[in-house]
């Protein structure tokens, strides 16, 4: 629950109803629009779908979102199983109460719930790298390599861009040396 009472649920990117894909796209595209165009269910601008989404409301308003998808990468030598984690989204209002942590939380749990998922995954920009790590992600450096999400060819960026991990049913310790194949597009 997040301040005034609102509630985080996941839900299964099938179960999504019309007024929750409405709701998405409005708090998406209020963040995104000029910068990238409408927000789609199946591949938002580009990226990866996500197969959970976790979902806060509050009085029938969406304040927040975190979707993951789960996907077998390469890392090294060695195959992994995690859930790739896109669409953080608090809206504006909820900004500043923790939502986001809460959040992320609720995502991490609910990949625990699924089972079968070995880490969390996800990249981001390096002004946010403190939020994640202050909800218990860790830095990871590697080369990544992934299929680009306006061109759909295969990238690879050399290590430095952030890239964060957490332990869903593995210890971070475990995490394989070696470059990633996300074998897909990020999320």
């Amino acid at each position: 629950m997040s301040r005034d009472g609102a509630s985080i649920m996941g839900v299964e990117h099938a179960d999504l109803g019309v007024g929750d894909l409405r709701q998405l796209q409005g708090l998406f595209d209020a963040e995104y629009l000029d910068g990238h165009g409408p927000w789609t269910p199946n591949e938002p601008y580009g990226y990866a779908g996500h197969d959970v989404h976790v979902l806060a409301h509050h009085d029938g308003a969406l304040d927040g979102h975190v979707g993951w998808g789960r996907r077998t990468m390469s890392v090294g030598n060695e195959d992994v199983v995690i859930a790739g984690v896109g669409g953080v989204l608090v809206s504006p209002s909820e900004r500043g109460t923790a939502l986001g942590r809460r959040l992320m939380a609720a995502a991490a749990e609910s990949m625990r719930r699924a089972g079968g998922i070995d880490f969390g995954y996800l990249g981001c920009r390096e002004a946010v790298v403190p939020f994640y790590a202050a909800c218990g992600w860790t830095r990871i450096e590697a080369a990544e390599t992934y299929v680009d999400r306006v061109s759909g060819e295969a990238v690879t960026d050399a290590p430095g861009p952030p890239l964060m991990i957490v332990g869903i049913e593995r210890p971070i310790e475990s995490w394989p040396a070696g470059g990633i194949d996300l074998r897909g597009r990020p999320w």
